[in-house]
C-alpha cells in the first residue's frame, strides 16, 4: 500500500454541497474507519478538498471514492490523485 493525496475541485452548487454534506461524511467516516482514509479536509476556503488515501495505485484511491456522495450528485468537477512519500511526520511509518 502507498499513500495518495487526492485532490478535489467542486462545483459552484453550495446548496447541494450543503444537502449532500452529512451523507458524505459518513462515507468518509467509514473510510476512515476501514483503515483506507487517513485524513481530509476543506482547502481554499470550502471550494475543494484534500483527501489522504492508502490505496495500491492512483487509479485505485480514486476509484474508492467513486461511490463518494459527493461524486454521485455531481459535486465533484475535477479530482486527481499523486503518490505522497511521506518521510516526516505522523503519516510517516
Amino acid at each position: 500500500m502507498s499513500t495518495y493525496a487526492v485532490s478535489y475541485t467542486y462545483t459552484d452548487d453550495v446548496a447541494t454541497r450543503d444537502e449532500v454534506r452529512p451523507s458524505h461524511r459518513d462515507f468518509l467516516r467509514a473510510l476512515l474507519a476501514d483503515g483506507v482514509l487517513r485524513a481530509s479536509g476543506p482547502v481554499d476556503g470550502r471550494v475543494g478538498a484534500l483527501l489522504v488515501i492508502e490505496a495500491e495505485s492512483a487509479d485505485a484511491a480514486l476509484a474508492v471514492l467513486d461511490p463518494d456522495p459527493f461524486a454521485l450528485r455531481g459535486l465533484v468537477a475535477e479530482r486527481s490523485a499523486r503518490q505522497w512519500d511521506v518521510v516526516i511526520g505522523g503519516f510517516a511509518e
